[in-house]
């Protein structure tokens, strides 16, 4: 096991001490973001954005989680313009996935280990068009469910077929949770990994120490992936796991795919206060990304 040990540190991977702490920060020198997941449509998220305006906080990502294939243009254009209006990142997820397809296994017991990942050709072709039709938009963060498709888009990426300035997220429903995949993920042009919701804080620790891209952590969960709610290890996650985006109001919704209402939305910003007490409280020189940084991928 020594041994194992020894080569897993030589190629950059290795175990961490319990009182880890990450010196990793984003462009702008912040340890933390806070983002907001399972915003659907233009309406609710105009409502969130007002909300953190009254609130006085700002939200540095939001994230809608259906599909861009979801949306008319009409409506990415009314997002596009209250992310560039605002100064926050908007990130919209690919289409496609096996849930949507005709694939019977995918809902089955067994099959749901399949995922939201694409199923032949032509899902491969509809996923990449999901996200050619997205960029023409003006969107620059795209969610992410397979790996195949972050190998190509890295390759579109790097041959300007899509934008370079398109920043891609892996989805915590790809079910990543180590760091030798984190790796993997990160040379293949991942900016921003979710791991899987439930990992500990050594864990996290140990991604963080093997890689350098933003980690994106669930600060609590919707009831279909357990409810569970880690207010008190949110300065934990920014200790550890700097720089990181902190997803929070996932405990409003029932799951991934939920139709967020306008009220739910502002309920999401409540939930962001109670996180962003925690570290008032428990970790106060913790450095928060500035309000409009130009490190942030504002859509064009």
């Amino acid at each position: 096991m020594n041994n194992t040990k020894r080569y897993l540190k030589q190629i950059g991977i290795e175990d961490v001490s319990p009182d880890y702490t990450s010196h990793k920060r984003f462009g702008d020198g912040g340890q933390f973001r806070f983002e907001v997941p399972g915003i659907q449509s233009p309406k609710t998220m105009n409502a969130l954005l007002d909300e953190a305006d009254k609130d006085d906080i700002f939200i540095h990502r939001v994230t809608q989680t259906k599909g861009i294939m979801m949306l008319t243009d009409e409506e990415i254009n009314e997002m596009v313009s209250l992310a560039k209006n605002y100064a926050c990142e908007l990130f919209l997820s690919v289409g496609p996935r096996a849930t949507y397809d005709t694939s019977a296994t995918v809902h089955t017991k067994e099959g749901t280990r399949i995922g939201y990942r694409l199923r032949g050709y032509d899902n491969l072709v509809y996923g990449i068009e999901d996200v050619k039709r997205a960029c023409r938009l003006g969107v620059r963060g795209i969610l992410l469910y397979d790996e195949g498709l972050l190998w190509v888009l890295n390759q579109m990426r790097r041959d300007s077929e899509i934008p370079e300035n398109v920043c891609f997220k892996l989805s915590a429903h790809a079910g990543h949770s180590n760091p030798a995949s984190a790796k993997l993920l990160e040379s293949q042009g991942l900016n921003s990994l979710n791991p899987v919701r439930d990992l500990q804080i050594p864990m996290i620790a140990a991604i963080r120490s093997a890689t350098d891209m933003s980690l994106d952590l669930h600060t609590e969960n919707p009831k279909s992936t357990g409810g569970f709610i880690r207010h008190y290890e949110v300065p934990k996650f920014v200790r550890v796991a700097s720089p990181v985006y902190l997803k929070t109001g996932g405990s409003v919704a029932a799951n991934h795919n939920w139709d967020t209402t306008d009220a739910e939305a502002k309920a999401r910003i409540k939930q962001v206060k109670l996180v962003k007490r925690m570290i008032d409280e428990y970790y106060p020189e913790a450095i928060v990304s500035p309000d409009k940084s130009s490190d942030l991928a504002v859509p064009e």
